[in-house]
């Protein structure tokens, strides 16, 4: 039994079916969809075409093209960097760089970086510490503490001014870490507590004049008040004083009071006169 052959119609479906498929590959690699947050670089034979092709729809010759997408959102990495201050002190630092590719110069980009991970590894990354270097450079240990805003401005004024170049813009740095050497740490914190101890010694110091102060002043003032009360006896003749101390001797002796007790000039010791029968109660004189 002979096979079924297929009919020469069949052979010409088959054909035609194939030229339709080639045809309709061929049309739709000659056509490439550039979405947003995105440019592309046409490269035909392997030569890279001039003019970025920017969202939207694009035609490329087809077979012999090919297209490279880069993406031209922000970008977010994070670089280590160190230095040393103005006063030779080791400064490591770690800095997150938002930047993002410039369209415009994604052709130019392509023919001389490459790919985003090259850029971020060859032109990022070291930019990022030669800017550290300068911006350390220009201030001591203590001022890169205490000046801290500054150190960074002059950092992104260097990254942005040398990144630039490269079609790469830089929209935002942020200070991630910043580290002395173990030694500088040491000394600062020394010094901190120094500063403190000082401080509390002056603290101390003005405690005690104070204080010292206010016992002068005590003592000026009872210093005063006993001179009041001796010019004030003195005024008196001292007759409280005396009939006091006359009444308590009398009270201790035991002895009969007199009804009327006479006291003046006839007894130089005891200069007053009284009527005992207007005491109540000498307990309460």
């Amino acid at each position: 039994m002979k096979n079924a052959q297929p009919s020469s119609s069949n052979w010409q479906s088959i054909v035609i079916g194939a030229i339709v498929a080639a045809i309709a590959i061929v049309g739709l690699s000659s056509f490439v969809i550039i979405s947003p947050g995105e440019a592309g670089v046409i490269s035909i034979l392997g030569k890279a075409r001039d003019g970025a092709l920017l969202e939207g729809l694009h035609f490329k010759p087809p077979l012999i093209s090919k297209v490279d997408i880069y993406d031209v959102t922000v970008q977010k990495f994070e670089v280590p960097a160190e230095s040393s201050t103005k006063d030779l002190q080791d400064l490591k630092g770690r800095f997150a760089i938002n930047f993002r590719l410039d369209p415009a110069r994604v052709v130019e980009i392509r023919r001389t970086q490459g790919t985003l991970a090259n850029i971020v590894s060859k032109v990022i990354a070291p930019q990022t510490q030669e800017s550290f270097k300068i911006a350390a450079a220009n201030r001591t240990a203590e001022e890169s503490i205490t000046q801290r805003s500054k150190l960074k401005q002059d950092f992104d004024d260097a990254l942005q001014e040398r990144l630039e170049k490269y079609g790469v813009i830089v929209l935002d740095t942020s200070v991630v870490d910043l580290n002395f050497s173990r030694e500088f740490a040491k000394a600062v914190e020394e010094k901190q507590i120094a500063e403190q101890r000082a401080r509390r010694a002056v603290y101390v110091a003005q405690e005690a004049e104070q204080e010292a102060q206010a016992e002068i002043n005590r003592a000026r003032g009872k210093s005063e008040a006993q001179k009041l009360l001796a010019e004030t006896l003195k005024s008196q003749g001292g007759r409280l004083v005396l009939q006091k101390e006359a009444i308590q001797a009398w009270r201790e002796g035991g002895a009969q009071m007199p009804n009327v007790l006479v006291l003046g000039d006839k007894s130089p010791g005891v200069p007053f006169l009284f009527n005992l029968e207007d005491l109540q109660d000498t307990r309460n004189f």
